[in-house]
């Protein structure tokens, strides 16, 4: 899906004409920066406030880069919150799992509600809301009254007027069941950021973008230090927001790792990377969105499936395949068994050194 594509001018026209102002709540750096698009769009209204969650350090400086980058016009951005705004005639959110988000769903009626990119859960979330399911996270243990919530607030959202605003591939038959129930589904290209300067990119051949797997219990903090370890040549590493401390002073440790650490999101920092230099990443939405920001650099990123042995107990085997979701296009894959990789002529090589 392309956000120069006739879907984004048609749908911000459509929405253009639906007075009253908007209000988007927004609790990651990504929700943040798709807000920004959806308004670049014409999805919101002339008058958009952005209320960002309190207490999210990548959030508030993601939002003072984007002041310094120039807001697009008609958009406003609150001090950061506690509480949650009440929406207005138009609301944008990211988070429809959140428990806060359904509740304000079922109690309150906005006119149009615009969900925006909250990571690779906006696929399980479209793949919940077609199959007429209780809204819940891929890790939760949900009791009767969380799911009882979750049901009533799919039913609510298929129920009136929806878009979902998105820069992720989303599969053909999934996008058609998500028109079937009457919503609007508009892709993006970032074209609102890839009109803005960009910061200088790193001197390094190579970055990795940060996982959180490892804080959250679902990858081997050895294997992926040795991974790195193991790649054997200068890189940048650019934390995710929700690495633990500790495991990113582990990281620094590295011999010929250099960390970077802006707490804005990879899809400002690193969108003016040059030819011959290469992103790796494992299972991340930047996958996906640095592809479309970086496609015409000539910047290879590169999708790292994770190996058997890297997961732990905690990754089921159907969360292991949604979080690989975007792997699944023709790209290398690193190795846990000690032999070295082959690379015929003409394909591009593993990422890094193979993981003992």
């Amino acid at each position: 899906m392309n956000g120069s594509s006739p879907d984004v001018g048609n749908a911000g026209r459509r929405h253009a004409v639906e007075q009253g102002p908007a209000v988007a709540w927004v609790e990651s750096p990504l929700q943040l920066l798709c807000v920004v698009e959806a308004q670049h769009a014409g999805l919101l209204a002339p008058d958009t406030l952005v209320v960002p969650r309190a207490g999210q350090r990548a959030l508030r400086l993601t939002g003072r880069e984007l002041g310094r980058l120039g807001l697009p016009e008609g958009l406003r951005l609150a001090e950061p919150s506690a509480g949650m705004p009440r929406p207005g005639r138009i609301w944008a959110v990211g988070d429809a799992f959140s428990g806060r988000v359904q509740m304000r769903v079922l109690t309150t009626r906005p006119r149009r509600i615009v969900l925006v990119d909250d990571g690779l859960a906006t696929i399980r979330l479209l793949e919940l809301l077609t199959t007429r399911r209780p809204l819940l996270r891929a890790r939760a243990s949900a009791g009767l009254a969380r799911s009882v919530l979750g049901a009533a607030a799919g039913m609510r959202l298929r129920g009136r007027g929806l878009t979902v605003f998105t820069a992720l591939p989303v599969p053909q038959d999934l996008a058609g069941a998500v028109r079937d129930l009457g919503a609007d589904l508009v892709g993006h290209d970032f074209a609102w950021l890839r009109s803005r300067p960009a910061c200088p990119a790193p001197e390094e051949r190579t970055v990795v973008l940060g996982t959180s797997l490892v804080r959250n219990g679902l990858i081997h903090r050895d294997r992926y230090l040795r991974w790195l370890r193991d790649l054997g040549e200068p890189v940048a590493y650019y934390p995710h927001r929700k690495e633990d401390p500790r495991d990113l002073d582990r990281v620094r440790r590295i011999t010929g790792l250099t960390v970077y650490d802006s707490g804005a999101p990879a899809e400002m920092t690193l969108r003016d990377l040059r030819p011959g230099q290469r992103v790796l990443s494992l299972p991340s939405t930047a996958v996906t969105s640095l592809r479309v920001l970086l496609s015409g650099r000539g910047v290879d990123v590169e999708a790292v499936a994770v190996p058997d042995d890297w997961w732990t107990s905690s990754a089921a085997p159907s969360l292991r395949a949604h979080l690989q979701i975007f792997t699944d296009v023709p790209a290398p894959t690193v190795s846990s068994a000690p032999t070295a990789p082959s690379v015929a002529p003409g394909e591009t090589p593993v990422p890094g050194k193979v993981a003992p």
